[in-house]
């Protein structure tokens, strides 16, 4: 499995995470390692626009691997990569492999969301197999998705604004919570995804 470094993120709890969770992990931007991966993850912590920029060289090598099946999680600034568009510094233009937007959280609440919010599971999907409704996740974000498409939402969250904080798109998995940091519960998940990549 490789994890993506485009230059932010932390690596190394999404790696450990991964371990636990009975995967290969390797850290790279190589885009031959990332065709030979049974499984893409893109973490991240930090700005849109910047990511967008490091992640420039690799897009298109992502982008073939979603359309030939391969498993791609994205974390957090991960998941919001996946969108048509940021509104994070303006209007920046991101993946597009998911259509929406990524939209700042409302001003009635302190962003960033930093701790613990619940995950209101909308429908099943094998990433939340042994996951209970209303279980408690970890966000750290000030910016939220919002798909064009709400067939894609697994699962969604109340801070300010009831928004999507698990999307499923075929093989396509994004979570705006951190499951390397939701203890038990984001463990679960980690394990779901390596049995997803080894089918």
């Amino acid at each position: 499995m490789a994890v993506v470094n485009y230059g932010v993120g932390n690596l190394r709890s999404i790696r450990r995470g991964l371990e636990k969770s009975g995967a290969a992990v390797k850290i790279t931007h190589n885009p031959t390692d990332l065709l030979r991966s049974d499984a893409i993850v893109l973490p991240g912590v930090g700005a849109f626009a910047p990511a967008v920029k490091n992640m420039a060289p690799i897009a298109d090598i992502v982008a073939e691997a979603m359309k030939n099946g391969k498993p791609i999680l994205g974390v957090c600034l991960g998941l919001q990569l996946l969108f048509t568009r940021s509104s994070e510094g303006g209007s920046v233009k991101g993946l597009d492999f998911i259509s929406g937007d990524i939209v700042k959280l409302p001003d009635t609440v302190k962003t960033p969301q930093m701790g613990w919010n619940t995950l209101n599971i909308e429908q099943s999907h094998p990433l939340l197999e042994g996951v209970k409704d209303s279980c408690y996740v970890y966000f750290v974000h000030s910016y939220y998705p919002k798909p064009i498409d709400s067939a894609v939402v697994v699962a969604t969250t109340e801070y300010g604004v009831r928004f999507a904080s698990m999307i499923a798109k075929k093989n396509l998995l994004a979570t705006q919570f951190h499951p390397e940091k939701s203890s038990k519960t984001g463990l679960t998940m980690l394990k779901n995804f390596v049995r997803i990549m080894k089918r």
